[in-house]
């Protein structure tokens, strides 16, 4: 078997065993979505259990326990890690190496030594920065945060537009795909491959650019509205605040860092390549320092909402106003004529009045898309 295909067949292995190990996970689920047999999944946890990542290897037979290593060897493993991941610095490398538990791990302080004595370190990675403490959902699934990182050139000037998707609970990253264009299709397609791998997520959450908003007053696309016929909440940043999308965005400054800086693809089947072999490193090997030095896949487990291969009826309650919307994105209602967007177009709409006298509320499937006071339309 050639290395890149190792390296692939371990990675995947790794994930299924990493989802398996999670409190309260559903075996014959996990199987389901990979389409691995249950039985063959026990066999890998057995492996993974007894001898560690190399258990995952075809024909292993390398034990998992290995003697006391030299002060020369752990320097040696220090390095290792360094060269493989040019960007770690000393946390990173010292929580990779107790990961794979093979030497008796120095502290950070002796593993920034190493690397300072070998002219590994740069100035700047020195220099004191503020903490920031971002906020983070309590449970995996509970949003995922979608967007696209700037475009690079691969090839003749194809223009490559990475689609990202993290989990805002874990970090773990569920979509990394090479894209030549921004298009709802496009976008479409992978979103459908995930979610039948990882299922729904309760929400997502992504800026007001094409092909998911048009602009602040007119946030809804055909994309858009799919999200919510499936039942999953929509949200928009603040224009102009990307931090609303602070760990997707923090994710591209790592992706570019250590997946792209440097290096140039002739196609886009090489770009993907590259994200193939490098997302397992990010999701199951490289330690997180907003989440205590974890890796994102210690922290994630799949959905348990599936992906529906038919789309779900659209139903009211039977107290609402229920109107079609016309071509133009507009709706009838007690003598006015309201916008709603060319996205629901054929589409039933809810009307529901509030405790508040001429306050009614606009649903499409469960979710709210205009307040609207009846009082300044007159």
């Amino acid at each position: 078997m050639a290395w890149q295909e190792v390296v692939i067949t371990m990675s995947f292995r790794k994930e299924i065993v990493m989802l398996a190990n999670q409190p309260d996970s559903n075996i014959r689920e996990i199987g389901r979505r990979f389409k691995v047999s249950p039985k063959t999944i026990y066999k890998w946890l057995g492996r993974y259990v007894k001898n560690g990542d190399e258990g995952l290897r075809d024909r292993s037979r390398r034990p998992h326990q290995s003697p006391k290593r030299s002060g020369k060897d752990i320097e040696f493993k220090v390095l290792k890690v360094r060269e493989s991941h040019p960007v770690w610095g000393a946390r990173k490398i010292g929580a990779r190496l107790k990961a794979i538990g093979e030497i008796a791990v120095p502290v950070d302080s002796t593993i920034h030594e190493i690397l300072r004595r070998h002219g590994l370190i740069d100035p700047r990675e020195s220099a004191k920065h503020k903490a920031w403490k971002r906020f983070e959902r309590a449970e995996p699934n509970q949003l995922w945060q979608m967007d696209f990182k700037g475009w690079f050139t691969v090839g003749a000037d194809v223009k490559c537009h990475p689609l990202t998707i993290l989990d805002d609970h874990s970090r773990f990253v569920v979509c990394l795909e090479a894209c030549t264009n921004q298009r709802t299709e496009t976008v479409q397609h992978h979103l459908t491959e995930k979610f039948r791998r990882y299922g729904l997520p309760e929400r997502m959450t992504m800026d007001n650019g094409a092909p998911w908003g048009n602009d602040a007053e007119h946030r809804y696309t055909p994309l858009t509205v799919w999200l919510i016929r499936l039942g999953i909440g929509v949200s928009h940043s603040r224009p102009y605040h990307p931090q609303t999308q602070g760990k997707d965005e923090r994710f591209h400054r790592t992706l570019k860092a250590e997946a792209l800086r440097g290096r140039q693809f002739r196609d886009m089947e090489q770009a993907q390549q590259r994200f193939d072999e490098w997302l397992p490193i990010y999701n199951q090997q490289r330690p997180h320092q907003a989440i205590a030095m974890a890796v994102p896949a210690s922290r994630y487990r799949i959905s348990w909402r599936t992906f529906p291969e038919a789309l779900p009826s659209i139903e009211y309650a039977a107290g609402d106003e229920v109107r079609r919307v016309q071509e133009k994105g507009q709706v009838s209602y007690k003598g006015n004529r309201i916008v709603l967007g060319k996205a629901f177009h054929r589409y039933p709409v809810a009307f529901r009045p509030t405790s508040k006298e001429g306050i009614v509320e606009v649903y499409f499937c469960h979710h709210r898309i205009r307040k609207i006071d009846l009082n300044d339309l007159h």
